[in-house]
């Protein structure tokens, strides 16, 4: 998001003033099927993303996916198609980034020329439009005065941007898609949301409110990874804010720590706690990229982490019980393979889409994988059934690891060729088992290429039961994230059960679940 790639400092000045779905499907209006899907959780009660940011300029190397440099960017097609995606992926609301850039608009303003051609319909009106076909909900910008780095210490960008409010009113009030403002206050909340920033909130806020009575108002702020949750003030100062919704960044994908996720989980609840005292809405803004160079670079592109660690971060966020879960951002991202606008990173984009939407379809491989996540899969086999070298037994105590290498659960094994038996103690009918293993590349963790699964009734006689490929995603240079391999073609009826595998670098496998089930 705009502020999150900038320096504190700079954030903190600037705030001193006040698989496949159809695509003809997705091409097409939303069915009855694809409305109710946008606000349907899982069996285990894990949401979905339904809320997603759309970035109409280019602005440096982080859009090189999302919006590319080398095309008109305002054709009012594009953005009706990637509205009609949207939706059939189960997004409800759309919050734009900004509404003008450099001094021009992306709308019909009366006080500045227009980065489009006036024969043609413009970008904020052709997502309007699209949208209220859908029934999907847009919080408008405020901005951009000048451009991404505005400066609200500059009397000139504060009264363009209040300009700006008044004709987005004026213009697009009683439009059925209009739902809120989204102020870009993205102040940091470390370790309280400073006072200059809850008044530059509350000024933007009751503006909007007088502006369009009636429609929602949301910030999403980031540094909950450093937030002072038991300091007194910090409740304080969130009890002071005037804003329907908070939508806080994860911070997953701008890697705030080396393991981001295993603090985010705690940090959730903490939240929900507060929050549960606050007449505020709490989102979770859950960012689904990763960095193609350097992080929080803006001559690094934006491009799709692996799914398992979206899920993850699904995960994390409806544990601790939040109200929506939206992200920055789904387009250019998270791209049908199908779209006749392909803007994401080619192949890997539509990787992660079909990923999603196996997982929202209930493709049994991601039921296991949440199941797994949030600690409802119990193992068939148990502790005592490894057979063979010591320190291999946690693989069936049904205990999971985190996505960290240095916690304790995770079964470790160098490079090389490994094997281990599982003595089931009867005959039993093996109808799947599943390996989960961390992929951290920075630290040379990861899968093996191929891996066997052998059965045998005697423990003598082996017979080869299955080869499965290990999971393949080469955006790794920074995130860790929890991969499996599920032997899910399995009817053997047999005693022992062999995994074997051989791996140019280290693995870490914390279960090996055998004939799984959900809690």
């Amino acid at each position: 998001m705009k502020k999150k790639f900038q320096m504190i400092g700079f954030a903190l000045s600037v705030l001193l003033v006040t698989l496949p779905v159809a695509t003809v499907g997705a091409d097409n209006a939303a069915s009855g099927k694809q409305k109710k899907e946008k606000t349907t959780e899982s069996a285990l009660g894990v949401k979905p993303v339904t809320g997603s940011w759309i970035n109409l300029a280019y602005k440096d190397v982080r859009n090189k996916y999302t919006n590319p440099q080398s095309f008109d960017n305002m054709d009012p097609k594009l953005w009706e198609a990637k509205v009609r995606e949207l939706s059939a992926m189960g997004i409800e609301y759309l919050v734009l980034m900004e509404v003008a850039n450099e001094g021009k608009s992306y709308y019909p303003s009366q006080i500045m020329p227009w980065w489009y051609n006036k024969d043609k319909k413009s970008p904020v009106d052709a997502i309007l439009d699209e949208a209220a076909k859908h029934n999907m909900k847009i919080f408008m910008s405020s901005g951009w005065a000048k451009d991404q780095d505005d400066n609200l210490l500059d009397p000139a960008i504060k009264e363009r941007q209040l300009r700006i409010m008044e004709e987005l009113a004026s213009l697009y009030k009683n439009h059925k898609a209009f739902y809120g403002w989204y102020l870009p206050v993205e102040d940091c909340l470390c370790p309280i949301f400073a006072e200059h920033a809850v008044q530059s909130v509350n000024t933007l806020s009751e503006k909007a409110k007088k502006l369009a009575p009636g429609k929602k108002t949301m910030i999403s702020p980031y540094g909950i990874g450093l937030s002072e949750f038991d300091n007194p003030e910090y409740e304080k100062q969130m009890q002071k804010l005037k804003v329907d919704i908070i939508a806080y960044q994860d911070e997953v994908g701008c890697v705030r720590d080396q393991f981001t996720l295993p603090r985010l989980k705690k940090n959730w609840q903490r939240l929900r706690d507060i929050h549960n005292r606050l007449n505020i809405e709490m989102w979770a803004n859950c960012e689904t990229f990763t960095w193609e160079e350097g992080t929080n670079d803006r001559t690094s592109a934006l491009i799709p982490a692996a799914y398992p660690r979206l899920l993850s971060q699904q995960v994390a966020a409806s544990a601790a019980g939040v109200d929506k879960i939206i992200s920055f951002m789904f387009y250019g991202i998270i791209e049908n393979p199908e779209s006749k606008y392909q803007l994401g990173q080619p192949v890997w984009s539509n990787k992660v889409y079909t990923d999603y939407m196996d997982w929202k379809n209930g493709k049994e491989y991601w039921k296991l994988m949440e199941a797994a996540f949030m600690e409802k899969l119990v193992n068939g086999a148990t502790p005592e059934m490894m057979l063979g070298k010591a320190g291999l037994q946690p693989l069936l105590d049904g205990k999971v690891a985190e996505e960290d290498s240095k916690d304790a659960r995770w079964v470790k094994f160098e490079a090389g060729y490994h094997e281990f038996v599982v003595d089931l103690q009867k005959k039993t009918r093996v109808q799947k088992a599943m390996l989960r293993m961390l992929n951290y590349n920075p630290e040379k963790i990861g899968m093996p290429v191929k891996t066997y699964l052998y059965t045998s009734i005697d423990g003598k006689e082996y017979n080869l039961s299955s080869i499965k490929d290990a999971p393949y995603f080469p955006n790794n240079k920074h995130d860790a994230w929890i991969e499996s391999i599920l032997f899910d073609q399995l009817d053997e009826n047999v005693r022992y059960v062999k995994v074997a595998f051989e791996a140019p670098q280290q693995v870490y496998i914390d279960e090996l679940f055998i004939n799984p089930v959900l809690k």
